[in-house]
C-alpha cells in the first residue's frame, strides 16, 4: 500500500533534517548560517554575505526545481514530504497504537506534539547555531531560551490547532500549484468505469486528511497522500477488481523536458560559479580620512574559503613604504580585517599591494592622495 511506501520516505526526510546539523564537513557544520560572520556554511565551503548572488543563483534553482517537480507530479511534496504533513503523519500513528476513542485519540495526538514540536524548534536552531553549543547555552543564553520557546509554541500552535486546515486553506504552496497543474499532471483521481461501479462505502472520503470526497473530483486542497487510493484498495480486492482511485497523469512530456533543461543549465552555473571562485579573496581600500602629506591609511578585508590556514606576507610595488605589521594568519573558513599606513617615497600616485604566501600570489592596485 502506498502508506508504506510514504512512511518510509517521511522518515528518511525527517532523520536528514534533523541529522543535517550535525553532519560535519572540512570541520565545519554541513549547512548552518553564522550570524555572528554573516556568512553561510555551505558542504565544505562557505558563502559569505557579499557572496549572496550564489544564494540567489541556488534560490533560482530551486523555483524552477519546485516548478518542474510540481508540474509533472502535482503535490506530492505536500502529502510526501511537508514537515507539516510528516509531523501529524507521525504523531496519529503513535496515537493509533492505543486503543482509543476519537475524542481521546485526538488529545492523545496534541500530547505526542508537544515533544516532536521542541525537535523541530531545537532542529531550526541548530542551522544557526551548532547543536552541541546551542544545547549547552539552553537556559543558559537568553536569546536561545527565548527563541527556543518561541518557536515551540508556534509550531505547536499552528499543528495542534490549525493542522490540517492550513493545507486547505492558507499554504501558500497550496494556491501557487493551482496554476502549475495541468490536464497531464500526476494527480490523484477517481474513476468510474463502464460494467464496473464504485460500492459506495466511502472510506475513501473518511480517511481523506483533508476531508474532501474525490469521488465528486479533484480539489485544490488534495494533498496527494493516496489514503483514498489505499482504502479503495481495501475494499476492490475482495471482488477482484481493480481500484476505482489511482495516481493518473502523463508525467514526461515535452513541457517537463524543457523544465528539466532550464534546471540542468541552473545546475551547472551554479557549480561553475563555486568552482571557479578564488580560495582566497582580497579586497583592499584607502580610508576616506584625510590624508597626510605622502602619508596614506589603508584597510584590507581577507577571505578564506577553504578549510586551509594560510600564513600571508604583505608587500607593496614601487616607491612605496608599508608601515605596520605585514603578517597576516588567515583561519580556516574564516575572515580578517586589517588596517596598514603606506608612505611614499616617490612620484607615483597608485600603489600596488602584494599578498603572498601557501602558493598563493594576489595583487591589488589602489590610488594615492
Amino acid at each position: 500500500m502506498w502508506k508504506r511506501y510514504r512512511r518510509v520516505v517521511e522518515l528518511l526526510q525527517a532523520l536528514f533534517v534533523v541529522g543535517l546539523p550535525f553532519v560535519r564537513i572540512n570541520g565545519q557544520s554541513a549547512l548552518r548560517f553564522d550570524i555572528g560572520e554573516l556568512k553561510l556554511h555551505f558542504f565544505g565551503t562557505v558563502v559569505w554575505i557579499k557572496e549572496f548572488y550564489l544564494v540567489l543563483v541556488l534560490i533560482i534553482l530551486l523555483l524552477l526545481l519546485i516548478v518542474y517537480i510540481t508540474t509533472i507530479f502535482g503535490r506530492v511534496w505536500c502529502g510526501w514530504l511537508c514537515p507539516q504533513t510528516v509531523l501529524l503523519d507521525f504523531s496519529s500513528d503513535i496515537a493509533g497504537f492505543f486503543r482509543l476513542n476519537p475524542y481521546r485519540r485526538e488529545l492523545f495526538q496534541k500530547l505526542v506534539l508537544l515533544p516532536l514540536s521542541a525537535l523541530v524548534s531545537m532542529t531550526l536552531i541548530w542551522y544557526f547555531v551548532p547543536p552541541a553549543e546551542m544545547i549547552g547555552s539552553l537556559f543558559v543564553s537568553k536569546t536561545i531560551t527565548v527563541f527556543f520557546f518561541a518557536l515551540w509554541a508556534v509550531i505547536y500552535g499552528e499543528l495542534a490547532f490549525l493542522g490540517r486546515t492550513f493545507c486547505k486553506t492558507i499554504c501558500p504552496y497550496s494556491m501557487l500549484q493551482s496554476g502549475l497543474f495541468d490536464s497531464d499532471t500526476l494527480v490523484i483521481a477517481f474513476e468510474d468505469r463502464q460494467g464496473e461501479s464504485c460500492m459506495g462505502c466511502d472510506k475513501c472520503a473518511r480517511v481523506c486528511p483533508v476531508g474532501i470526497d474525490i469521488k465528486k473530483g479533484l480539489r485544490r486542497e488534495c494533498v496527494a497522500c493516496a489514503e483514498c487510493i489505499d482504502a479503495c484498495v481495501s475494499m476492490t480486492e475482495k471482488r477482484g477488481i481493480r481500484p476505482f482511485i489511482s495516481y493518473r497523469g502523463r508525467p514526461w512530456r515535452l513541457k517537463n523536458l524543457i523544465f528539466a533543461m532550464l534546471t540542468l543549465v541552473v545546475s551547472a552555473v551554479l557549480i561553475v560559479l563555486f568552482i571557479t571562485r578564488p580560495k582566497v579573496e582580497f579586497v583592499i581600500a584607502r580610508n576616506p580620512n584625510p590624508p597626510v602629506k605622502n602619508l596614506n591609511s589603508y584597510t584590507y578585508s581577507l577571505y578564506n574559503n577553504t578549510h586551509r590556514e594560510f600564513t600571508f606576507r604583505l608587500s607593496l610595488k614601487g616607491p612605496f613604504k608599508l608601515v605596520g605589521n605585514s603578517e597576516v594568519i588567515l583561519p580556516p573558513f574564516g575572515s580578517k580585517r586589517g588596517r596598514v599606513m603606506v608612505r611614499r617615497v616617490g612620484s607615483s600616485d597608485t600603489v600596488t599591494f602584494i599578498l603572498e604566501g601557501d602558493g598563493i600570489r594576489l595583487k591589488r592596485k589602489v590610488g594615492f592622495l
